[in-house]
């Protein structure tokens, strides 16, 4: 049995091994197994270190990625841009880091139709908003306003800005309902941090709210918005895009879309 897994804490309400599993069916991949598997940043290292041959992939989530690169061999470049990655994949004896949420969030965002030179507003500044700023990057924004709770972690994320020569625009939480004014705004804090945002905020329905979580969903973030009129992309969305990536590097193998997205569909219905 060839396995992969997805690590983090808490971890029993992911649907990735829906999604994966149900890729390893559709291709008949019937000696591949994908699971959950609790695990903490302390934990990661000793975790990895004990894992044998049979393992090929793991996904990585909440609080896990920045420490999965000290237990890389080899990080690619975007996942040492940014800091963080989501995924670690077998080769020969050793790991290599990447970040699958970037390539996930420009893929939806694109076809969501964000063009270069918008405005993007990043809500939060751990692993997600990391990608997400690479992922601003990517699409050529114009200006990223970060708003996070913590100076210090502005000031982390500032670096990966300059790295990628994208202008950053630093705010504080206070001052959260001003950068909502964007055309693209990214939520990647957790439940509940940014509801008082959906009491007070006002929206303009041009704006793409593409908040990553998806459970509860949809959040009180999402449901103004979408009241609002404006396009909504969710965490199951990324969830979906992301495993795509990961499917590819674990497997070698072309990722069923649809019978994935199905699974995730029904998982969630």
């Amino acid at each position: 049995m060839t396995r992969a897994a997805v690590l983090g804490r808490p971890i029993a309400h992911s649907l990735s091994p829906v999604i994966h599993n149900a890729g390893y069916a559709a291709l008949g991949l019937t000696d591949w197994s994908y699971t959950a598997v609790e695990c903490d940043e302390a934990a990661l290292p000793d975790l990895v270190a004990g894992l044998g041959p049979e393992w090929a992939g793991l996904s990585l989530t909440m609080p896990l990625k920045e420490v999965a690169l000290t237990v890389a061999t080899e990080v690619a470049p975007v996942a040492a841009t940014v800091g963080a990655a989501n995924t670690l994949v077998r080769r020969g004896t050793g790991w290599y880091a990447t970040n699958t949420d970037v390539e996930g969030m420009v893929a939806l965002l694109t076809e969501a139709g964000v063009a270069a030179g918008a405005r993007f507003t990043i809500l939060g500044a751990g692993g997600t908003a990391r990608a997400a700023l690479a992922a601003a990057s990517r699409l050529a924004a114009e200006s990223v306003t970060v708003v996070a709770r913590r100076q210090l972690a502005i000031e982390e994320l500032a670096a990966a800005a300059a790295e990628l020569n994208l202008p950053l625009r630093p705010t504080l939480w206070p001052d959260a309902l001003a950068a909502l004014a964007a055309d693209v705004v990214i939520s990647t804090v957790p439940k509940g941090v940014a509801d008082p945002l959906a009491i007070n905020g006002t929206w303009h329905p041009s704006t793409i709210l593409f908040d990553a979580l998806y459970d509860p969903w949809p959040t009180p973030l999402a449901d103004s918005a979408a009241r609002a009129g404006c396009d909504i992309l969710s965490g199951l969305d990324l969830l979906l895009a992301q495993a795509l990536g990961q499917f590819h590097l674990f497997t070698g193998a072309e990722p069923p879309v649809d019978a994935m997205r199905e699974a995730l569909s029904r998982a969630r219905s």
